[in-house]
């Protein structure tokens, strides 16, 4: 009788992958359980839904449950969640005066799950070094391809303007810092050395009811039309530019003449991203947002124009677009049934987008820029006290040759 040969080197017979282990993840209003091996792999759930679910809340001779789903907050969190030793149950101690605890099989919540394998949509992101083109610095000056220059501590404006341009189509913005197209040249005197870079890339200036460039400070003698906030001290949210008109200007600059002595900071939040996240976390939410009009309405001493449209407009004409503007929003027109529910979405999505963790946060210095897509992106400042001067240029795609 022959016998094969078996090896014994554990190199030709590698050992079974280990099963993954079972794990939680809290999130602001549910928890995401990974189960480890098997199917579903993980299921998220609510917070509210979990409370509502525990056993502690069950008579003791019947069983029944003693806790009606209306008495359980929907804005309900954990003071703790954890999968205890054996990693079977899920642990949770409730933020509520009764001090409840809660105990959940991880094969009870398998068997119940309600969003299996949801995917995950990312929030809006935060990392402000991601969308900064900082001149000063000289990797960046001697090693970023897209920035080149005859002198290294001088960089060519044109190809400053096309690395800026490539940020801006990846992010929806670019921040530059440092930027002066001769040393020792005032930031005031480079604003149109900006705007002919940025024709040359291919924008086009857009001269609207404020002029051609906008002196953002509160002792403006250049601009018509500065009855409105951005030529005061007031911090002003999150928003869209002119979203009253039928075709809001496409892009922003905002060029750093001087800061503020105190404040000022500008602040960005992407809300293609906010709207993706609302559409993952309440579909009706999205959907009022994005079908019913709202009125827009701007009304100056020698200006006025209305507008109606959806908030959110996730594949127009020129793609998404977002007119979002707190302060030029007529009173909301909606049947009474339906008022509620329309201020539930809209604060919803407001929640998301003015969730600091959600924004690029940054300080403007002298000779600083930013520029944006004023459909994509809603802009803010805080306060200020000092004299801050930004200058402001609006720009729209150029005409495609026929």
């Amino acid at each position: 009788m022959s016998v094969e040969a078996v090896s014994l080197d554990p190199s030709t017979h590698p050992r079974p992958a280990p099963r993954p282990a079972p794990h939680l993840v809290a999130c602001d209003g549910w928890l995401e359980v990974h189960f480890g091996a098997g199917t579903p792999a993980r299921a998220d759930f609510h917070w509210f839904w979990l409370r509502h679910q525990c056993d502690g809340d069950r008579h003791p001779l019947t069983g029944e449950r003693t806790l009606d789903a209306s008495e359980v907050p929907l804005d309900i969190r954990p003071l703790s969640v954890t999968l205890d030793d054996a990693g079977a149950r899920v642990l949770i101690a409730w933020d509520e005066p009764s001090g409840r605890r809660s105990a959940y099989d991880l094969a009870w919540l398998r068997a119940h799950a309600y969003a299996p394998d949801r995917p995950s949509t990312p929030t809006p992101p935060s990392d402000v070094a991601r969308v900064t083109l900082d001149l000063r610095d000289p990797r960046v000056t001697s090693h970023d391809p897209r920035v080149t220059s005859h002198d290294p501590r001088q960089p060519d404006p044109a190809s400053v303007v096309g690395a800026s341009l490539d940020l801006l189509r990846r992010d929806g913005l670019a921040v530059v810092k440092g930027f002066a197209s001769a040393p020792g040249r005032a930031p005031v005197d480079d604003t149109d050395v900006l705007i002919d870079a940025f024709a040359a890339a291919g924008l086009s200036l857009i001269v609207t009811h404020f002029g051609r460039i906008e002196d953002l400070r509160t002792d403006n003698t250049t601009n018509q039309n500065t009855d409105q906030l951005g030529y005061t001290d007031a911090g002003i949210d999150l928003h869209t530019d002119q979203p009253f008109l039928d075709h809001p200007p496409r892009y922003q600059l905002l060029q750093c003449i001087r800061p503020a002595t105190v404040g000022g900071e500008s602040f960005l939040v992407d809300a293609l991203a906010a709207a993706r996240l609302l559409q993952a976390l309440d579909a009706p939410a999205f959907e009022l947002l994005t079908t019913v009009p709202m009125r827009f309405h701007r009304k100056q001493k020698s200006f006025e124009r209305v507008v109606d449209a959806p908030l959110l407009t996730m594949a127009g004409p020129d793609g998404f677009q977002t007119r979002y503007s707190y302060f030029t929003l007529a009173p909301f027109h909606r049947p009474f049934a339906e008022m509620e529910a329309w201020y539930r979405a809209y604060s919803r999505f407001a929640r998301i987008v003015r969730d600091q963790r959600h924004q690029y946060r940054f300080q403007l210095e002298p000779g600083d820029f930013v520029i944006y897509d004023n459909y994509r992106m809603l802009h803010a400042r805080t306060s200020f006290s000092g004299p801050r001067w930004l200058r402001g240029v609006y720009f729209d795609p150029a005409p495609r040759a026929a």
